[in-house]
């Protein structure tokens, strides 16, 4: 079979696949093509991906391969060059661009997108979502304290003593957990909030305070992921949530909910009380954003002096480590879908292939789609 490498559109510095995860598909006697290009933003050259036993080709030669890897999903002009029973692997949010899948799916297009795959422990080594989340919380910091007027850190000096910055976090997931690591480096006070009392202790571990609100709705079965509050609990919320940002100087947010607008945490009323110079990152720009002027890929700056970043992909600032962690999903994911002998073999009684499966057979096929149609 052959595996084809798409170079992602302007602005995703991110691949598909490394060079050197190129060689072990190689091994298992997968012939693998690379648009030309493709890598070279994440610093892999096409000199590299010769070296490891693929093939320089267009784009329109690497379409045609029996799999097609693309993190991003595929153009209007892209899909028709697809050859007949091809499949394409990427990172599509099925549940938020369902007309995107409808077409595919008319189209005869068998798409799988590891952000569905099942949180189990199984698929913990193909968690996109979890890999890259680790990133962009990392990197959310960092771009707040380049862009926030002041220090981080506690200093005192002759010239009198400077207090730490105060950061909060809203959603304890794995981007949120790696925000706290993060800024508690940097020797911010950093308080927490999120809906699911599970994680109080892990963010206090990290040396966070984590803000309490009682009432909200069970997560445990909503596989990690965020699940709709009650309009009581989302009142409470918002008046605790209204007391941190007031003081705070930095404002990480993260909040999302599978197939749905992201909730709006910080409403007009909260921004209009941060300080002036504050910075809000808002890693849920692509699904709506987290306050209501939150504008996807956007820097916008508040009537009262309030930054507010809008970047749903801050792991493509950091490309190369970025591809790492993707391309190692990928691979143990076409573990479960390439033979031995290097032919491609969809067996959908594997829960996690049918379970990142979005369109096959000329239809929507996975689950969470056909409920929510």
């Amino acid at each position: 079979m052959i595996v084809g490498i798409l170079k992602e559109p302007q602005g995703e510095n991110r691949v598909s696949l490394l060079p050197e995860q190129v060689v072990a598909l190689i091994k298992k006697n997968v012939q693998v093509v690379v648009e030309d290009g493709a890598g070279h933003t994440a610093s892999a050259f096409n000199e590299a991906y010769v070296q490891a036993g693929a093939t320089i080709v267009s784009r329109a030669e690497a379409l045609k391969s029996d799999l097609v890897l693309a993190i991003n999903p595929l153009t209007d002009t892209d899909v028709p060059q697809l050859k007949a029973g091809a499949a394409i692997l990427g990172v599509y949010q099925p549940l938020f661009n369902v007309d995107l899948m409808n077409t595919w799916a008319s189209k005869n297009v068998c798409s799988f997108s590891l952000d569905m795959i099942p949180r189990t422990t199984r698929a913990q080594s193909m968690d996109v979502l979890s890999s890259q989340a680790n990133i962009a919380g990392y990197r959310a910091v960092l771009l707040a304290s380049t862009l926030l007027p002041r220090y981080f850190p506690m200093f005192m000096t002759a010239a009198g003593s400077i207090a730490p910055a105060k950061v909060l976090i809203l959603g304890a997931g794995v981007a949120g957990l790696q925000a706290i690591a993060t800024a508690k480096r940097l020797g911010a006070v950093v308080e927490v909030f999120d809906t699911r009392p599970a994680v109080k202790e892990e963010v206090q571990s990290l040396g966070a305070k984590f803000v309490e609100v009682e009432g909200a709705a069970d997560a445990t079965k909503a596989g990690g992921y965020a699940v709709e509050q009650t309009e009581e609990y989302k009142q409470k919320q918002q008046q605790r949530i209204a007391e941190s940002v007031a003081k705070s100087d930095v404002i990480i947010t993260t909040a999302q909910i599978p197939g749905k607008k992201a909730p709006i945490l910080i409403s007009q009323d909260m921004l209009d009380s941060m300080k002036n110079g504050s910075v809000i990152i808002d890693l849920a720009a692509s699904t709506g954003g987290n306050t209501p002027l939150t504008k996807n890929n956007e820097h916008f700056t508040t009537d009262k002096g309030v930054l507010i970043v809008g970047n749903s992909n801050l792991p493509s600032g950091m490309p190369f480590d970025a591809s790492k962690m993707y391309g190692k999903n990928v691979l143990n994911f076409l573990q479960l879908i390439i033979t031995k002998d290097g032919n491609m073999e969809l067996n959908f009684a594997d829960d996690l292939v049918k379970g990142t499966c979005i369109t096959n057979g000329g239809a929507v096929v996975h689950e969470r789609m056909i409920a929510n149609n």
